[in-house]
C-alpha cells in the first residue's frame, strides 16, 4: 500500500528529479503591469512584489520545466493527483496555482497564452500552513474559453504536456502594498496502482493456495476418518453376512441372513421380516440392539450404505442413482441425505475424493 503511494519533491531545485528554472510572470518582466523579485535559496522559493492600485496585472512565479541542456521543455504530469505546499504570506493573501497545458492544435507552443492554465485558488497568511490541491479537480478560467471560442461545458483537461507551474496573485490580493511569499516544500503527489493490482494478485494467489492445502488436508482427514468407519462397519457388509458360520443362535442366524439376502429390495420391513423368519418381533428388535446396537430401520440403514460405499469404490461406471436403487432406496435425494450423514460427504464426492477401495 505504501508503494502504491510516490511524491516528487521540487524544492530544493537542485534536488528535484524533475529540473526547472525560477522565473517571474509574463505580467511582470519589463514593461509590464507590476514589479516583482524572484528569490531562490538552498531550500526554499520567496518572491514579493506589488501590485498598483488600479491594475490588474498578475505577479508571481514561474517554475518552468528545462532539458538537461537548460531547453525549455514540456513534461507529462497526468500521473500525478494533487500538489503540496507549505507556504506563508506577509500580509494575508489570496494565491492562484495554474499548471499551464498544450492542447494540440489548440495551442502555439510559443504562446503561452493559448495554453489551457487549469487552476485553484488557496488562502495563506503569516503563519506557515499547508496547502494541498487536488489536480484532478482545477478549474479553466473563462477567458480560455472565450478565446479558444469553447464550449464552457468542457471540463475535461490533461496535464501531459506542461511547461511550467505557476504560483501569483489574485485579483483579492492587496493592492498598494509590498507583498512577500515564502515556500519551504513543494510536492506533487500520485499513486502507482500497479502495486494494489500486484497485491491484489499476490492475495488471490496465497488464499488460494490456502484453498487447494485446506481441500487436501480436509479430505485426507475426511479420508482417514471414512477408512476407520469403513473398518469398523466390515461386519455389516451383506456378502459376509450371508456367509455367516452356522450359529448357535439359529433365530439370530436366520434374521441377519434373510436381512442381508433381502436389503434390497425397497420395500423390506420388519413384518416381512418377521413373517419370513418366523421369529416375533421383540425378538429381532432384541437381537439387532443387543448385536449392534440398532434399531431394525437403523441397522437397515447402515446395511445398505455400506454396501453403497463399497460399491461407489468397485463401479466406476455405475451412477448415484443407479447404486441407490442396488441398495434398496427408491428415492435418490434421500439416500444422499443419509449417506452424507453417514459419511461426512455426498456419494459423489466420496466416490471422487474419499477412494475406499485400498480398505
Amino acid at each position: 500500500m505504501r508503494q502504491s503511494y510516490f511524491q516528487v519533491s521540487l524544492l530544493p531545485a537542485a534536488d528535484s528529479p524533475l529540473a526547472w528554472k525560477g522565473e517571474q510572470s509574463w505580467d511582470t518582466r519589463p514593461g509590464g503591469k507590476a514589479t516583482m523579485h524572484l528569490y531562490e535559496a538552498a531550500q526554499r522559493l520567496r518572491f514579493d512584489f506589488r501590485i498598483a492600485k488600479t491594475d490588474e496585472g498578475f505577479a508571481g512565479a514561474e517554475l518552468g520545466f528545462k532539458d538537461a541542456k537548460g531547453q525549455p521543455v514540456h513534461l507529462d504530469l497526468s500521473r500525478y493527483s494533487s500538489i503540496s505546499l507549505l507556504v506563508k504570506c506577509s500580509p494575508a493573501n489570496t494565491l492562484v496555482l495554474s499548471i499551464p497545458t498544450f492542447v494540440g492544435r489548440r495551442s502555439d507552443q510559443q504562446e503561452f497564452l493559448g495554453y489551457r492554465s487549469p487552476l485553484s485558488y488557496f488562502s495563506c497568511d503569516e503563519n506557515e500552513s499547508r496547502v494541498e490541491l487536488d489536480l484532478t479537480r482545477l478549474e479553466t478560467p473563462q477567458w480560455w474559453y472565450i478565446l479558444k471560442q469553447q464550449a464552457l461545458s468542457e471540463h475535461a483537461y490533461k496535464l501531459d504536456k506542461v511547461p511550467k507551474i505557476a504560483i501569483g496573485s489574485t485579483p483579492q490580493s492587496p493592492r498598494e502594498v509590498s507583498l512577500e511569499v515564502e515556500i519551504r516544500e513543494l510536492n506533487l503527489k500520485g499513486r502507482d496502482r500497479r502495486y494494489l493490482v500486484l497485491f491484489g494478485v499476490l492475495l488471490i494467489v496465497v488464499w488460494s493456495g490456502f484453498g487447494v492445502w485446506f481441500f487436501r488436508q480436509h479430505a485426507q482427514a475426511v479420508i482417514g476418518d471414512v477408512k476407520v468407519k469403513l473398518q469398523k462397519d466390515m461386519p455389516f457388509v451383506a456378502y459376509q453376512q450371508l456367509s455367516l458360520e452356522p450359529h448357535r443362535d439359529k433365530e439370530k442366524t436366520s434374521i441377519l441372513q434373510f436381512i442381508a439376502s433381502h436389503y434390497a429390495e425397497a420395500e423390506l420391513d420388519l413384518d416381512r421380516v418377521v413373517e419370513e423368519t418366523g421369529v416375533n418381533r421383540n425378538k429381532v428388535y432384541e437381537i439387532l440392539k443387543t448385536e449392534f446396537g440398532y434399531t431394525f430401520s437403523g441397522y437397515l440403514n447402515k446395511l445398505r450404505l455400506t454396501e453403497a460405499a463399497r460399491l461407489l469404490a468397485e463401479k466406476d461406471t455405475a451412477t448415484v442413482a443407479e447404486i441407490a436403487y442396488l441398495v434398496g432406496y427408491a428415492n435418490v435425494s434421500y439416500f444422499n441425505k443419509l449417506f452424507k450423514e453417514e459419511y461426512g460427504c455426498t456419494p459423489k464426492a466420496f466416490r471422487s475424493a474419499c477412494p475406499v477401495a485400498e480398505v
